[in-house]
């Protein structure tokens, strides 16, 4: 491979861009007209303008992405993660024009994409599902039927949502009821697809995932969990690796794995992907949530604590070379995702970036960052300004460089939610491990 197309903006298209010059792969940026000065843009070989600012014009839009990397003569397109990333369409097109998908088959896309189907795929395959629906739930008197089979309290979702987004909990019949139209018209906008799937809630539970690597020789193999419980609004802020819940044992965190690895041999994965599960932390029990086709945000935490560059792995899986898997992790890596938001009720702050100095000369500390001085955090994307990563011998370690890594980071101009980080890294609850995905709701 010696082009490459990101095709995506900000810190994880810088991200995918470093990796390909250490490579030596040549790199292609597309951008819309707002990004121009961005240093993902400044950074790559070659930049291409694809439209304005709204992502259905620009980052959204396949037949602009495509006519770039044939303009650029591309060899292979690395989506990143959102706008694309998990378009099975897309996938085609970018096949079908001869070019190198840095992703998962169009199929695995397709098929993990529908969290009714996913379900159903996962249950086949002997991984745990909560309990919940089997088909798409019909109209609000069959669905409640459904709810109380499962039993309340549940969630009610988005068959095609993604990110935190299109999902609803409800504790009782005058809950369901106000919120699954609701839901049901939000999937209908936001996905073209208003299908809803009933599934129990849990009110205390942990977020986890398992990153997976599908192999070009067939193989999957599992590196690690990561704790996704420090959340607001279902989308998380905080995840660290290892998991530092009590209740994972050497023997369930065995079990949680294997479960992932089957959940990718079910789909033939290859490419990186993330198999996603709720914990019970009154039980231990772990369930399937979703499957993530694309690199996860959170990536740089595996990467600090295996000792392995996931992007780097996935271009050689896409063209058909072996990778170096290692085995063991070693210590314990925390990220923090800088967002342009105020930090106590987490609403959207962009504005012009007047001040950016990163944390500098301090150990184990990472950034991947998309914007600098001078530039402009626009309301036409997701707020995520940079990720913070701390690695550490232990937890308490990685918490210690992540507190002198918070106070040296200097932003002004968009809001910012390192306060929050601050105030987080002295809570009793998060320092003891022993937290679930309402803990920034007590915070607050």
């Amino acid at each position: 491979m010696e082009s490459l197309l990101v095709a995506n903006r900000g810190e994880i298209a810088r991200r995918v861009i470093r990796t390909a010059k250490r490579l030596g792969i040549r790199t292609i940026a597309v951008h819309s007209d707002v990004d121009a000065g961005l240093p993902f843009v400044l950074e790559a070989d070659e930049a291409v303008l694809i439209g304005p600012a709204n992502p259905a014009q620009s980052y959204r839009n396949a037949e602009a992405v495509l006519t770039a990397a044939k303009q650029t003569g591309a060899q292979a397109i690395h989506p990143g993660y959102g706008f694309l990333s998990e378009n099975a369409e897309f996938a085609r097109q970018v096949e079908a024009a001869g070019l190198i998908w840095v992703g998962p088959s169009a199929e695995a896309i397709t098929a993990m994409g529908d969290k009714i189907n996913a379900r159903n795929l996962m249950a086949a395959a002997g991984v745990p599902v909560a309990p919940g629906t089997t088909d798409p739930a019909g109209s609000v008197d069959e669905a409640l039927a459904e709810a109380e089979r499962i039993g309340f309290p549940v969630m009610i979702k988005a068959a095609a949502g993604g990110g935190g987004m299109g999902m609803a909990p409800a504790r009782d019949e005058t809950a369901f009821r106000a919120e699954y139209d609701r839901v049901r018209g939000f999937a209908e906008r936001m996905f073209g697809d208003g299908s809803v799937l009933i599934e129990k809630y849990f009110p205390s539970v942990r977020h986890i995932e398992v990153q997976i690597l599908g192999l070009a020789d067939g193989t999957v193999v599992a590196l690690g969990e990561r704790e996704c419980s420090v959340q607001r609004r279902n989308q998380k802020l905080v995840e660290e690796s290892p998991s530092p819940a009590s209740m994972l044992t050497p023997e369930r965190r065995q079990a949680l794995h294997a479960s992932a690895v089957r959940a990718g041999e079910a789909v033939g994965y290859r490419n990186a992907g993330t198999v996603e599960c709720l914990l019970d932390p009154a039980t231990g029990e772990f369930f399937f949530l979703e499957m993530n086709t694309r690199l996860q945000v959170e990536h740089p935490i595996t990467e600090a604590v295996f000792g392995i560059d996931l992007v780097e792995a996935q271009v050689r899986i896409a063209a058909g070379l072996p990778v170096d898997v290692p085995t063991q992790s070693h210590g314990h890596a925390i990220e923090l995702r800088i967002n342009a938001e105020d930090p106590k009720r987490f609403l959207p702050g962009p504005g012009v970036v007047t001040v950016w100095e990163e944390p500098a000369g301090l150990p184990g500390i990472r950034v991947d960052s998309g914007y600098a001085a001078g530039t402009t955090v626009t309301p036409n994307y997701d707020s995520l300004m940079a990720k913070l990563v701390a690695y550490g011998a232990d937890r308490a370690e990685a918490i210690d460089r992540l507190r002198a890594a918070v106070a040296a980071f200097q932003i002004t101009g968009p809001k910012n939610n390192l306060p929050f980080f601050a105030e987080l890294l002295e809570n009793e609850e998060f320092l003891s491990g022993d937290y679930d995905t309402a803990i920034v709701s007590r915070m607050r």
